[in-house]
């Protein structure tokens, strides 16, 4: 028996040659579009005396810890907690994180948008602004 002919070959070269460039897609287009995004650069909050937990620890684990704020704060009623410098605080996003890092764009949103999530801490919290937004009060006149 000798070697048997690839009949296909026709169509199985320019699909593996097909399959490779859309597999490796992604790398060229970064590799000439320069879109690849580079780490993000956060401003350390000009009040901010001291996180409620090392630097890197909320780096890689804050949406841990505000899990278990969450738990902790509405089914167990524990409204407190205990920092890393031995300091009490409140367990709240919105009372003691958002205090510092008031800028939802400048701060959260520049690492989410980095590591491609979504997080769902502001369907139910308040967004932070940046600037103050005038308050427009209704007269209660239907017209």
């Amino acid at each position: 028996m000798g070697v048997r002919p690839m009949y296909d070959a026709g169509k199985i070269v320019p699909g593996l040659v097909v399959f490779v460039a859309l597999a490796t897609s992604p790398i060229w287009y970064n590799a000439v579009s320069g879109q690849a995004a580079g780490k993000p650069v956060l401003e350390k909050p000009a009040n901010a005396s001291q996180c409620a937990a090392p630097t890197e620890y909320m780096r890689a684990d804050h949406m841990e810890l505000l899990n278990a704020w969450r738990y902790e704060d509405v089914r167990e009623g524990l409204a407190t907690y205990r920092a890393s410098d031995g300091s009490t605080r409140e367990r709240s996003l919105s009372g003691d994180c958002l205090a510092c890092h008031s800028d939802k764009t400048q701060f959260c949103d520049k690492c989410h948008d980095y590591a491609g999530v979504k997080p769902d801490c502001f369907d139910c919290h308040l967004t932070p602004r940046s600037t103050p937004q005038p308050t427009v009060r209704s007269t209660g006149n239907a017209g």
